[in-house]
C-alpha cells in the first residue's frame, strides 16, 4: 500500500518524465484576487492563464495543489461540514497543458499512471465521460469515449451527467466536460 507522500511524489515523478515542468502548491490563502477567498481547486494558480491574462511559463506543467473546500463551488462558510463528498482540506494532483497537448495523451498518461505506475488492477477500473446535456445544446464526448475504448471494454465506460461529469469555476468560470 503506498502513502499518500510516495503517491504524490510517483505522480509528480511520472509527469516530471512526461516532460512538465513540477510546480510548488500555491498558498491556500488566496492573496490579491479578490474573487477567491481560499485555494478551492488545482486549477486556481492557473486562473490567470486560463482566462488569457498572461501567458504559461510552461506549456506543460504538474502539481500537488493544497485546497481548502468548505462547501462546493460557492465556499459558504456556513456550510463547513454538511457536504457529504467535498472534503475539507485535501490535495489535488493536476497535469496540465496550455496548448500542447490534449485528450488523447491526457487519457493515455492517466491509464498508464494508475495502472503502470501505482499499480491498480485494470480489470477493477470504470471511467466515466460526459454524457452530454440537451438543455445546454452539450453533445455527449464521443472523443473521449473513443480513447478509453483503447484502455478499456465500453461496458467499463459509463456515461457521467451534467452535474457529476462537467466541471465548473462559477456561473461565469471556465467549464467543460470532464474527461
Amino acid at each position: 500500500m503506498l502513502t499518500s507522500k510516495e503517491i504524490r511524489e510517483s505522480f509528480k515523478r511520472f509527469f516530471e518524465q512526461k516532460g512538465h515542468l513540477i510546480v510548488p502548491s500555491a498558498p491556500m490563502v488566496v492573496k490579491d484576487d479578490p474573487t477567491l477567498m481560499f485555494t478551492n481547486a488545482g486549477m486556481n494558480q492557473f486562473k490567470d492563464i486560463i482566462l488569457g491574462n498572461r501567458p504559461a511559463t510552461s506549456k506543460r506543467v504538474a502539481d500537488s495543489q493544497k485546497c481548502l473546500r468548505v462547501s462546493g463551488k460557492h465556499n459558504d462558510l456556513e456550510e463547513v461540514g454538511h457536504d457529504t463528498y467535498h472534503h475539507t482540506m485535501f490535495e489535488m494532483l493536476g497535469n496540465w497543458s496550455f496548448g500542447d497537448y490534449f485528450k488523447q495523451e491526457a487519457i493515455d498518461w492517466a491509464w498508464e499512471y494508475l495502472t503502470q505506475v501505482v499499480k491498480l488492477d485494470p480489470n477493477r477500473l470504470y471511467v466515466t465521460v460526459f454524457e452530454g446535456a440537451a438543455s445546454e445544446n452539450l453533445e455527449r464526448d464521443n472523443e473521449a469515449a473513443a480513447i478509453w475504448e483503447k484502455h478499456l471494454p465500453a461496458e467499463r465506460i459509463l456515461n457521467g451527467n451534467l452535474k457529476d461529469n462537467f466541471w465548473e469555476m462559477g456561473d461565469t468560470g471556465p467549464c467543460g466536460p470532464c474527461c
